[in-house]
């Protein structure tokens, strides 16, 4: 199992946090760094939190090991063009450790807020797909050979497609949602990885049913397309503390406390492999409070040998 520590930093973050935050989760043995792609707080409480690819080049000038990524980059907010030489340049700087989430978008306050257009559903979905053929091709064009397209909402014309991404033939892509037919269809033609956000661990065998049907129909085996989920955590030493971490995660979903990493850390291993039986190769950790490094040393501590 990969275990990785997803943040949210438009809950309220400073950069130092952010920094200290992915050094501590290389130096104490996690897989990987990740964050939200928002430029608004979720629950109505507003908090500082800066571009998700600005971030992550920092990060890779910072760290030399752990995967960096973004869990999901929304489609809404930047053209394919520039996003792909965005992603590519993290690359380079990271040395080949960039992993990109990308999604539609959804939250339509922030897009509001910050003058980004917010097409109806079936656009954006139209124009997600058309983006991932625009971004996938500008990665994958020969060196010294040119990528042109012409679609329904973008054109590019003999682009050099550059620069080209450290990883070959590209950064690894990773999808998600809950749909049964366009996202597992789309997960099945580009994506590496497929990720479920706070999943009950039966909602992970019926969306597989869902994949491996887009799989077959897309001529692809099942068995090359990653399962991962965002599980929420709360990890104590007694149960004093574990119910102060929980009381923490009261401000989410309670579908998502239900389904989390909740408990002692003999409960946290015990219900990480019922998610490793359904099939979950890799876990990202949020936490309310996700600048706490005790939390995460004691989780490293305690539970992320046995689970690796």
């Amino acid at each position: 199992m990969e275990v990785h520590v997803f943040t949210n930093p438009q809950q309220g973050s400073t950069h130092e946090q952010l920094v200290v935050t992915a050094k501590a989760a290389e130096d104490l043995g996690f897989d990987g760094f990740f964050r939200a792609d928002h430029y608004r707080a979720l629950g109505g409480i507003e908090g500082s939190s800066g571009d998700a690819w600005v971030t992550l080049g920092a990060l890779a000038a910072e760290t030399s090991r752990i995967r960096l990524g973004t869990l999901v980059t929304s489609a809404t907010f930047r053209f394919p063009g520039p996003l792909a030489v965005t992603v590519a340049q993290v690359d380079e700087i990271s040395r080949g450790r960039v992993e990109f989430g990308f999604g539609t978008g959804y939250f339509e306050d922030e897009h509001r807020a910050y003058g980004i257009p917010f097409p109806v559903t079936a656009e954006r979905f139209a124009r997600f797909e058309e983006q991932l053929a625009i971004l996938t091709g500008l990665w994958t064009t020969p060196a010294g050979a040119t990528f042109s397209h012409r679609g329904e909402f973008y054109e590019l014309t003999d682009s050099p497609a550059l620069p080209k991404p450290v990883q070959r033939p590209r950064p690894p892509i990773i999808i998600g949602g809950r749909g049964r037919k366009k996202t597992p269809r789309l997960a099945a033609r580009y994506a590496d990885e497929f990720n479920l956000a706070f999943p009950a661990v039966e909602e992970i065998f019926d969306q597989d049913l869902y994949l491996r049907a887009a799989c077959a129909e897309a001529g692809r085996d099942p068995g090359t397309l990653r399962r991962s989920a965002v599980l929420l955590l709360a990890c104590g030493r007694d149960h004093a503390e574990v119910a102060r971490r929980t009381e923490a995660l009261a401000a989410y979903v309670p579908e998502a406390l239900e389904h989390g990493l909740v408990g002692s850390p003999a409960e946290v291993v015990d219900r990480i492999g019922q998610f490793a039986d359904a099939g979950i190769t890799r876990i990202y950790l949020q936490t309310p409070q996700q600048f706490d490094l005790d939390h995460w040393e004691f989780f490293a501590d305690e539970v992320l040998q046995q689970v690796k």
